[in-house]
């Protein structure tokens, strides 16, 4: 990226004609977070849920403030077709139909995350779940307004730092807070939006604080299949080495409960805004400053710390139940890592009303310098990362005309990443992305068309090793809406999407002491391509609703880690190769009213979703999918007193790859109680929940961690959100 071109975009988001990609028509509602989940705004133009052609996903009000966690992952891992990576509590990134890392764009506000968390699953998402307002979670046409590597879909965290209308009162005030035992976690959050006179200004500020421990699971730390081994070493030793007693005290340490090492965290955020809001349009900019500090699980199992450490060394420390890797292929300690995150972030967004065909004209503009250390036990950088990127969109949206209604713009996407360090797996190098993208919608009466196109030039290039490559990508999305008489609706779409390989696909070659591997790019990689078919029944009326969806994708020159079967530095060789590739699956979600109390309604609600996924070529299960999964539960809502009781249940999951181990099913039981004190239309309210009522062992198969890092255990909860 080129110093003359980063300040022709900075200059371009001072100036009044800009607005962001996915603002919705100004409403009062709506910086209250009470938009409701009927309304889709991940697109440049409000859309209306139930006429969508795939399905989607929403998370705010009460129920957001409910299932907040310190990672955006976890955040929306009980949404349909959401799983998370979860690589401990900190760094969880969402996994949607079984699609992670480059084929899933993490946004805020509709501008990339600019973190490196799809480098590895040890790297936190740059998004602060405290400070969110909304979450989206989009597929089909409207994706492909956010780039190619939206293949999978698009999360969107909204806030509320550029304001979208001028507050009412002398000064606007939102705080939440949240208390939770399982993890000692105590958060807090705050914002203010004051106007400034007559002149349409508004000033907004925030901050938010989170510190957590160590976190609890229930039953043990280790999974079965560790503590057999680590038996069977101790067996072994008794019989061949009765002298020694290394093995025995390692099978004894397999067998901990309790809390997980090296699992807490620190992290802090403040940001500013100012914006101006009048009749001929809007701006606003806004500044944020994240700092965050998280220890990260150890990633080798006891049977290898026991058999590949031969030297004598007593690698024993007071953590009884550390999973102990004192020496890497450099002798170098991986105990204990921690990860030392900072990131600088600007934002700008404009919009200005146009005339005639067009109803308004939108800018969106969002950099940021990101840095984070991987800090050793002893104090050392192992490793450090380094990002800066941009992003920069300019759409035209169309004003609605005999029921059509569109948008078209133009995106320009910017990174420069390097590492340095014993880890610095992947080069120095630097991705340009130009996209030009369509989205339109005719609305025929009760039939409704959606279709939208993509265009994408993107050049990824690394100068150490003298490599350049450039693709042209081209992607298109259509989909239809049907009524099915007055309580239904069924909707249809098809997408054929290609994308560029990142760098990291391309350029990667060094051990990744995170997943256990020795990663292998391919500078020759091709891009890959996929068609996919989406159905949705969506259905509605007095007291129920529902949505069921089914999914078919198939992948041409999929990109994945491929196993060779070697060994490098005594770590497992992956390449990155190119195959055929299948997936698909459901999901299906409702709710029914059984009967009311007053304004309060008694409703009962089911979750169910499913995928699978093949690597084509005779090569199997592709890895870490999720397994069938059902939840299930009672909800009390609509008054100033609700609650909701839950019953979780992820299945056995057996359908797995070569290198990996099959995960046990498990079945979490989860309640909460919640009480609105200035009536059931105030977003002011208090939240008591526990999580995991019975204690269970649960691991997620999603998880590079699931062998020695488990769901959190038995979990009270208190959530708290003023808003005046």
């Amino acid at each position: 990226m080129s110093s003359a071109r980063f300040l022709l975009l900075l200059a371009a988001s001072f100036s009044p004609i800009a607005a962001q990609a996915e603002d919705a028509p100004p409403a009062r509602d709506d910086l209250h977070g009470n938009l409701g989940t009927d309304i889709v705004v991940t697109a440049p133009f409000a859309r209306e849920r139930f006429t969508l052609p795939t399905a989607v996903a929403v998370l705010d009000g009460e129920a957001l403030l409910r299932d907040t966690r310190p990672s955006i992952g976890e955040t929306l891992a009980r949404q349909p077709g959401v799983s998370s990576s979860f690589f401990g509590p900190n760094a969880s990134r969402p996994i949607l139909r079984g699609l992670d890392s480059e084929r899933v764009r993490v946004l805020t506000d509709g501008i990339g995350s600019f973190d490196v968390s799809n480098v590895s699953a040890d790297h936190a998402v740059a998004i602060n779940p405290l400070t969110a307002d909304r979450v989206e979670v989009v597929r089909g046409p409207a994706s492909l307004l956010f780039g190619s590597s939206a293949i999978g879909g698009v999360v969107n965290v909204t806030d509320r730092r550029i304001a979208r209308e001028i507050p009412e009162e002398f000064a606007h005030i939102d705080a939440t807070a949240n208390f939770a035992t399982a993890a000692k976690e105590r958060g807090v959050a705050g914002s203010v939006d004051v106007p400034l006179g007559r002149s349409g200004l508004v000033a907004h500020a925030d901050g938010s604080f989170l510190k957590t421990g160590d976190y609890r699971v229930g039953g043990h730390i280790f999974s079965k299949a560790l503590r057999e081994e680590a038996e069977h070493a101790a067996e072994h030793e008794a019989e061949h080495h009765p002298e020694e007693h290394e093995a025995a005290e390692v099978a004894e340490k397999a067998q901990a409960k309790g809390r997980v090492p090296n699992t807490d965290s620190r992290t802090w955020e403040v940001a500013g805004g100012l914006s101006w809001i009048g009749e001929k349009g809007n701006f606003g900019v806004s500044v944020a400053r994240m700092e965050s500090n998280y220890g990260i699980p150890g990633t080798l199992t006891l049977a290898e710390h026991h058999h590949g450490h031969d030297d004598g060394h007593d690698d024993h420390d007071d953590h009884d139940h550390d999973d102990e890797h004192d020496h890497d292929h450099e002798g170098h300690s991986h105990d204990n890592v921690r990860i030392d995150m900072r990131q600088t972030r600007l934002d700008a967004r404009a919009e200005v009303p146009m005339f005639g065909a067009f109803e308004a004209l939108k800018f969106r503009f969002g950099f940021a310098d990101y840095r984070h250390d991987e800090v050793e036990e002893t104090g050392e950088i192992g490793t450090s990362f380094f990002s800066k990127g941009l992003e920069g969109r300019l759409e035209l949206v169309q004003r609605d005309r005999d029921g059509w209604k569109g948008a078209s713009g133009v995106q320009y996407v910017s990174r420069r990443f390097r590492a340095e360090g014993e880890e610095a797996t992947v080069p120095l190098n630097i991705t340009d992305q130009v996209g030009l993208f369509t989205v339109q919608s005719k609305d025929l009466g009760g039939l409704k068309l959606e279709v939208g196109a993509r265009y994408e030039n993107t050049r990824v290039r690394s100068t150490p090793i003298d490599a350049d490559r450039r693709f042209n990508a081209f992607s298109g999305s259509g989909g239809v809406s049907v009524p099915l008489g007055d309580a239904f609706r069924i909707s249809g779409s098809l997408a054929y999407t290609e994308r560029a390989p990142a760098a990291e696909e391309l350029f990667s070659n060094g051990a990744h002491a995170a997943t256990r591997s020795y990663e292998i790019g391919n500078p020759d990689l091709k891009k890959e391509r996929s068609l996919g078919a989406e159905a949705v029944l969506r259905g509605r009326g007095e007291g129920w609703r529902l949505e069921v969806s089914g999914f078919f994708n198939r992948f041409y020159d999929f990109i994945y880690l491929n196993p060779t079967g070697e060994e490098e530095h005594e770590l497992p060789v992956f390449a990155y190769s190119q195959d055929g590739a299948r997936h698909w699956g459901f999901e299906a979600e409702g709710r029914v009213t059984l009967f009311d109390l007053g304004e309060t309604r008694v409703e009962a609600t089911g979750l169910v979703d499913f995928v699978r996924a093949d690597i084509l070529g005779g090569k199997g299960a592709a890895p870490r999918i999720p397994p069938l999964r059902f939840i299930a539960g009672l909800e009390a809502d609509g008054g100033p007193i609700g609650g909701r009781v839950e019953v979780e249940h992820a299945t056995k999951q057996d359908r797995v790859t070569e290198y990996e181990t099959e995960t046990p099913g498990w079945t979490m039981v989860n309640a909460s109680v919640s009480w609105k004190p200035f009536g059931a239309d105030s977003p002011t309210m208090l939240i008591a929940s526990v999580n995991n009522i019975f204690d269970v062992e649960a691991r997620r198969h999603s998880s590079f961690l699931k062998e020695f890092a488990p769901l959190p255990g038995r979990d009270f909860r208190l959530g708290a959100r003023l808003s005046f």
